[in-house]
């Protein structure tokens, strides 16, 4: 009888033993990276430092994106391209970054949140030789959003399809070369009117690589595959 109860009590103690064995815990989902900070580009003409309608609408953008994250501290970088002489071109890209903080400004933001920075030609978008030009190197890139709640512009473009074939539309008819008489971009244009954009897109967008003009979202092509120029 000891004996029976003997066993009884081990089984017992073996069962508990198994029960609360340790449970294999799985290894928590890694963090999700980090999203990049936003940042916005204006661009310009050869040689100048005006601001376009894309441009100004850009700048409003950013001027939005600066309020609505906390106001943070932004910077307003100026570059150009490799034609013209140094010396002049930081001069020149220091004259843009300046016009972008005059415009940001005119957009409700302070005036000591925005440094500027003249780059000259030293830190290309697009890498050429000396004396070329190049509209994707003339530019103002606007950083600093870190903390900004804001959504990139050369992202968010390519949710609707029809916003972008618009936006291709305007950046042709804003950098067209009068002796282009190709016959393809009007027809593309018209293929977005209607609808077809899996036709107008692809035509708009190699107009404007063919013709180095910069697309609406710089180092992007549809539907927001990473995209480097030749």
């Amino acid at each position: 009888m000891l004996k029976s109860l003997v066993a009884i009590a081990g089984a017992a103690l073996l069962l508990t033993a198994c029960n609360s064995a340790p449970q294999a815990v799985s290894a928590p989902p890694p963090a999700p990276p980090a999203a990049a900070a936003p940042s916005y580009m204006v661009f310009f003409d050869w040689d100048r430092s005006d601001l376009s309608n894309q441009a100004l609408a850009t700048i409003r953008q950013a001027g939005n994106a600066w309020k609505s994250g906390g106001s943070p501290r932004i910077t307003a970088i100026g570059h150009t391209d490799t034609s013209g002489p140094q010396d002049y071109n930081m001069a020149l890209s220091l004259r843009r970054a300046t016009v972008v903080k005059n415009a940001l400004i005119q957009q409700g933001v302070a005036p000591t949140a925005i440094d500027t920075v003249g780059k000259g030609e030293s830190e290309l978008l697009v890498q050429t030789g000396d004396g070329v030009r190049e509209p994707q190197n003339r530019r103002v890139e606007i950083t600093g959003f870190a903390g900004a709640v804001a959504t990139r512009t050369d992202m968010t473009i390519f949710k609707d399809p029809r916003s972008y074939c618009k936006a291709l539309s305007d950046k042709y008819r804003e950098y067209r070369v009068g002796a282009n008489q190709s016959s393809l971009p009007p027809a593309a244009m018209a293929e977005c009117e209607a609808g077809n954009y899996d036709q107008g897109i692809p035509t708009l967008e190699n107009t404007l690589i063919d013709l180095k003009i910069p697309l609406p979202a710089p180092g992007y092509r549809w539907p927001g595959r990473p995209y480097t120029p030749a």
